[in-house]
């Protein structure tokens, strides 16, 4: 039986999407990760820029492959790994797609993520997998991650 236990929120700062084009699978795109913010029971600080790898699928499914940092506030570096997919009905996706603000609840967004870290204080990360549920707003993504037990 599976369970969760909150780990933290991230409010994770993103740029301009950039099409590369259309290949054999559907769009590649990518969004840089530009910052943001994280805290949670045991961590607490900044998100360190990276990058997002997209596809569109020709099913209209959005796979995500985001890694970027972490800093805590004692200077600690975690490694992010998150990997998930987002998809709704054709008329919520253009909505956010064209930036506006949607109801979270009408569309699945969804991430696994994992962690790697040489911080002591961190390390608990290492063995950590965790699930997020994710909103996306205009120039943000915003996530609640539980750690699977």
């Amino acid at each position: 039986m599976l369970a969760s236990d909150f780990l933290c929120t991230l409010s994770v700062e993103v740029g301009e999407l950039v099409s590369l084009g259309f290949g054999p699978l559907g769009e590649r795109r990518r969004v840089d990760i530009l910052g943001g913010t994280f805290e949670g029971p045991r961590m607490k600080g900044t998100v360190v820029p990276g990058a997002d790898w997209q596809l569109l699928r020709k099913d209209g499914v959005l796979e995500l492959d985001a890694r970027y940092a972490l800093r805590d506030a004692s200077g600690a570096l975690v490694h992010v790994l998150s990997q998930g997919m987002r998809h709704g009905p054709p008329d919520v996706m253009a909505r956010l797609a064209r930036g506006e603000n949607v109801d979270a609840s009408s569309y699945f967004f969804r991430s696994v993520m994992r962690f790697e870290t040489s911080a002591p204080a961190l390390e608990f990360l290492n063995r950590t997998i965790a699930v997020a549920t994710a909103e996306r707003k205009a120039r943000k993504v915003e996530l609640t991650a539980f750690a699977i037990l």
